[in-house]
C-alpha cells in the first residue's frame, strides 16, 4: 500500500527551530505524561506537581539536584564530542564503572594513608581507568574496522562483572555481614562536601559536593576543544564531510582515538567522583545508569556543551522525580525512566520535521 504522504529533506533546515526542538520535545513529554497519569487512575495535576515542582521545594532537592546533574553532564560532554565525529561511543556506563573501580583501588591501596593527594590520585585513576576501557572498542574500530556501538556496549556488561567480581572478593569488606562492597573510604578519599567539611550552614545535611566544580570548568574547556581547537575542527569535519576531511589529510584513527579516550576519560572521571562523593565506597549496585542517561542529555542539549547543561539538569530532575512520586504517590519510580524514553521519542520525532517536510503524493497522470 502506497501512503498518499512522503517525506521531502528540506534544503535548508531552519536553526531556530532546531534549537527550538528540545522544548518541543520537553513540552510533548509533558503532554504525554498528563496523558499517563490519567490513564492510571491519579489526578494529572497533582502527578505533575509532585514529579517536577515537589523535588525542589527544599535545599536539599535542590542540592540532589545538582549532584545527579554533575555526572549526567561531564559524560554527555565527553559522548558530544565524539558524536560530532560520528564516533558511536554507547558504553560509557562500562566505562564510568571501570573509572570508579580503578579510583576505588587507588582507595583500598592507600587506606592508611593522609594527605589532598590521595584525592588527586583517584581522579588521576579514575580518568586513566575510563580511557583504558574506551580505548578497546577504539582500537578495536580503528584495526579490524569494528563497530564500536557493538563493542562498547558489550564492554559494559564485562566492566559489571568485573566490578561484582572484586566486591564479592579481593576487595569486599571483612566486617561487611558478606555483602558485596568494599571497606568504606577514608576522609582523604572523599570529596569535601558544602554543609559538612565546609560549615555552609544554608547546605548541612545535604550531600553536595566539592565534585560539581570539575563540571563546571569542564563545560567552558569542551567548548573551547569543540571551537577554538584544531583537534575538534578535525572532529567536526570528519563528522560533517568525511570525504572532505579524507582530502585534507584528517586522519580518521585520530579521530576514532580523540573521540572515544575524551568520552572515556570525562566517564571515568564522573565514575569516580561518584564513589568519591556521595557513595562512598565501591558497591555492586552503585551506578544508577548515567553511563546511558547521557547518551540522551547529549542529544537533547543538541550536542552543544551550553545545551547539555540544561539537558542535564532536566534529566536529573526527571531521577528525582520519579523518587518523590514512588514515596508520596506509591508509584513506581520506573516512571521516570518511562519520562525519559518519552523525551527521546518526542526530540528524534520533532528532528524528523526539522530536517524533512511531509508533501502529498501527487496522483499518477490518466494513462499511465
Amino acid at each position: 500500500m502506497i501512503l498518499p504522504f512522503r517525506l521531502e529533506a528540506r534544503t535548508a533546515p531552519s536553526r531556530t527551530v532546531r534549537i527550538a526542538v528540545p522544548l518541543i520535545a520537553a513540552l510533548l513529554t509533558l503532554a504525554i505524561g498528563f496523558l499517563i497519569f490519567g490513564l492510571v487512575g491519579r489526578d494529572p495535576v497533582e502527578a505533575m506537581h509532585a514529579f517536577f515542582i515537589e523535588p525542589l521545594s527544599t535545599i536539599n532537592g535542590w542540592s540532589e539536584l545538582l549532584l545527579k546533574a554533575s555526572p549526567l553532564c561531564l559524560i554527555a560532554l565527553g559522548l558530544a564530542a565524539g558524536y560530532r565525529a560520528n564516533v558511536w561511543n554507547i558504553g560509557a556506563e562500562g566505562q564510568m564503572v571501570l573509572g570508579g573501580i580503578a579510583a576505588s583501588g587507588v582507595a583500598i591501596y592507600f587506606d592508611q594513608s593522609t594527605g589532598w593527594w590521595i584525592l588527586f590520585l583517584m581522579m588521576i585513576a579514575g580518568v586513566l581507568g575510563g580511557m583504558a576501557w574506551a580505548a578497546i572498542p577504539a582500537w578495536l574500530r580503528s584495526r579490524f574496522n569494528t563497530n564500536e556501538i557493538l563493542t562498547s556496549l558489550m564492554l559494559t556488561y564485562v566492566a559489571t562483572q568485573l566490578l561484582i567480581w572484586l566486591v564479592s572478593g579481593p576487595w569486599r569488606d571483612p566486617n561487611g555481614m558478606n555483602f558485596p562492597l568494599s571497606e568504606m573510604f577514608s576522609g582523604d578519599a572523599l570529596y569535601p562536601t558544602f554543609g559538612g567539611d565546609w560549615r555552609i550552614h544554608w547546605l548541612r545535611g545535604t550531600r553536595l559536593n566539592a565534585s560539581i566544580f570539575l563540571t563546571l570548568a569542564a563545560v567552558p574547556l569542551v567548548w573551547l576543544f569543540m571551537r577554538r581547537s584544531f583537534a575538534g575542527y578535525r572532529l567536526a569535519v570528519g563528522g560533517l564531510a568525511p570525504l572532505a576531511a579524507r582530502y585534507a589529510g584528517f586522519s580518521e584513527k585520530k579521530t576514532i582515538w580523540t573521540s572515544l579516550l575524551l568520552s572515556g576519560g570525562l566517564a571515568g572521571l564522573a565514575g569516580m567522583g561518584e564513589i568519591a562523593g556521595p557513595i562512598g565506597q565501591l558497591q555492586a549496585t552503585w551506578s544508577p545508569g548515567y553511563g546511558f542517561t547521557a547518551i540522551i542529555v547529549a542529544f537533547v542539549g543538541r550536542l552543544h556543551p551550553f545545551g547539555i547543561v540544561l539537558a542535564s539538569l532536566l534529566m536529573a530532575l526527571l531521577y528525582l522525580g520519579g523518587e518523590t512520586v514512588q514515596t508520596s504517590l506509591q508509584l513506581p519510580q520506573a516512571l521516570s525512566g518511562v519520562f525519559q524514553g518519552l523525551l527521546l521519542f518526542c526530540l528524534l520525532g520533532a528532528d524528523l520535521f526539522v530536517n524533512y517536510r511531509v508533501r502529498r503524493r501527487q496522483p499518477a497522470a490518466a494513462g499511465h
